[in-house]
């Protein structure tokens, strides 16, 4: 998909403006979804074709060309190999953030919580699920099923990409406000945080590089109760995401709040 994107974007609510070219009703997730599809014999096969030999080839090759991604930190997740790890990034990628996990903890299977259209984008959202898509729920019942998932991942000491701020603004270089509400389930579970942050870097005839620094961990404060707990660890994964936001070196698209004026 070709992206059509503004030099220039004008914001008001940094929890809530939605920049992404992909304009899609809003379809919820309901009880009848099935979040779990990879354990059956069938649903292991399928993950492997879909995601080991056609989707992470093609994911390379579009990150190498587009961006030439590159990873800073992998090494600090090695300890954690036998840990569900709860990993969180700035959400700045239309595309590449649904593909830059996988080679953050490779070999390893992801687990990306995602929006719900992605599971109903022409041509590739029927495949989400084999990919590691899991749609945010849209209800009470949806969410018990969602929670069962996240459940089984962990037990499974899988990693769980989650972006805390929800939108996307295309190429943003600074890291928007999120809520805690995003960290209860490694407060719940007790597991490990990383953080991932993509910044920005100018190549020949204004083609952008990225590079992605992984923090961490950082562990859940058990002295906390949870709710302080969720804050507390929301705060320092913030913090380090904006120390390292700090390292972006081009803005390829500039973004200016909305002013009454």
């Amino acid at each position: 998909m070709a992206e059509q994107l503004p030099d220039t974007i004008y914001w008001s609510d940094p929890l809530h403006d939605e920049f992404s070219v992909m304009k899609m009703e809003y379809q919820p997730i309901t009880e009848d979804y099935r979040y779990i599809r990879n354990d059956t014999f069938l649903g292991k096969l399928a993950h492997f074709f879909y995601f080991r030999v056609i989707g992470k080839p093609i994911a390379k090759i579009y990150l190498h060309h587009k961006f030439r991604h590159e990873i800073v930190g992998k090494w600090k997740l090695k300890p954690y190999k036998k840990l569900a790890v709860f990993m969180y990034g700035n959400h700045t990628q239309i595309i590449g953030d649904a593909l830059m996990p996988a080679f953050m903890v490779s070999p390893r299977p992801i687990n990306v919580i995602v929006h719900p259209n992605n599971i109903h984008i022409p041509g590739i959202g029927k495949y989400v699920p084999y990919l590691g898509g899991l749609p945010l729920p849209g209800d009470k019942k949806a969410k018990a099923n969602f929670d069962k998932a996240i459940d089984l991942r962990v037990k499974q000491h899988q990693p769980i990409f989650i972006y805390p701020e929800a939108h996307i603004w295309p190429y943003y270089t600074k890291i928007r406000p999120f809520v805690s509400d995003s960290f209860i389930y490694p407060v719940y579970y007790g597991m490990p945080v990383f953080c991932f942050t993509n910044t920005y870097h100018e190549r020949k005839n204004g083609k952008v590089r990225i590079r992605t620094y992984i923090d961490g961990p950082f562990w859940p404060n058990p002295e906390l109760n949870p709710k302080a707990a969720r804050e507390d660890l929301r705060n320092r994964v913030y913090n380090q995401m904006v120390e390292r936001s700090n390292l972006s070196t081009y803005e390829k698209i500039k973004y200016i709040e909305k002013t009454d004026d």
